[in-house]
């Protein structure tokens, strides 16, 4: 089994210099793609559950997915809440079996914000698991509007909550399609700076492929969440695999036309990050 909390794989990140991908899932298929792709590579992988996969599918159903993926694999497998908005959210993710709780209080005020993860981290922590906050909202492309993380509150944040890694506002957005803009570097070594804990990146899809292997190698950013352009490469191989075949209508016939596509988009995004080959055995 190689189930493993978001801890074991983004401290030798931050030691090494290298990125982990915090990939996301919206189901089956896209799931044990990803586990695939990071056994090809030989790299780890998070696997994450957000709202969306979550509205979609209960979280102990979520839970036993994705231990049953990290038992079958060859390399480190984490299971990830991403943007737990509530106290029992995160505890039913933790009791469904997840080792890694993120809790989102981005929108809130600062001191609200750090009280509330202090509190999350304290219940991953007691059942030996991880926790990421987040400080600095991230917006939405075409949506709300982002709010920059402060290097100085950024700091508080680490100190106060405990977290195990923190996600930051520097300039990415989620749900971005193209990869035109880039992330403030000045601000992340600010960030840098006066913290030392993994830092995140949320809406990961928008920040060009090589300012994210340049910022794993030289900044203690060692987790992008990726999601979009993953999506993006499962629309579409479903769309060609739906379109070639009018007269088709077995779903497992047509979903399974999208595992070879959605593998080689996640190699392509975990080989980038520029994790060193795991050790066998």
């Amino acid at each position: 089994m190689t189930l493993v909390t978001l801890k074991d794989v983004l401290q030798p990140a931050l030691q090494n210099g290298h990125a982990v991908g915090g990939l996301v899932c919206l189901g089956w298929e896209d799931m044990r793609a990803y586990v695939r792709a990071a056994e090809a590579e030989n790299a780890p992988v998070i696997l994450q559950a957000g709202p969306g996969c979550r509205e979609h599918t209960p979280l102990p159903v979520l839970g036993k997915m994705f231990r049953h993926l990290a038992e079958e694999a060859s390399v480190p497998v984490v299971a990830h809440l991403d943007h737990g908005y509530t106290f029992e959210e995160c505890q039913m993710a933790l009791d469904s079996g997840f080792t890694s709780l993120m809790y989102d209080g981005s929108r809130k005020p600062l001191n609200q914000n750090i009280d509330e993860t202090a509190k999350i981290a304290e219940l991953a922590h007691a059942a030996n698991i991880s926790c990421e906050g987040e400080i600095g909202f991230v917006g939405y492309a075409d949506g709300e509007a982002s709010a920059g993380t402060d290097p100085e509150e950024a700091a508080k944040f680490a100190e106060d909550t405990g977290v195990d890694a923190m996600a930051i506002s520097v300039g990415n957005v989620h749900l971005q399609q193209d990869k035109a803009g880039g992330l403030d570097v000045d601000r992340i070594k600010a960030i840098d700076d006066m913290t030392n804990v993994p830092l995140v990146i949320h809406g990961g899809s928008g920040v060009p492929v090589e300012q994210r292997t340049m910022l794993a190698k030289t900044t203690s950013i060692c987790k992008f969440n990726i999601g979009t352009e993953l999506r993006m490469a499962f629309g579409s191989a479903l769309r060609e695999a739906v379109n070639k075949d009018a007269e088709r209508f077995d779903r497992v016939s047509i979903l399974k036309e999208s595992q070879d596509p959605v593998m080689q988009a996640a190699q392509t995004v975990i080989r980038a990050f520029g994790a060193p080959p795991q050790r066998k055995g």
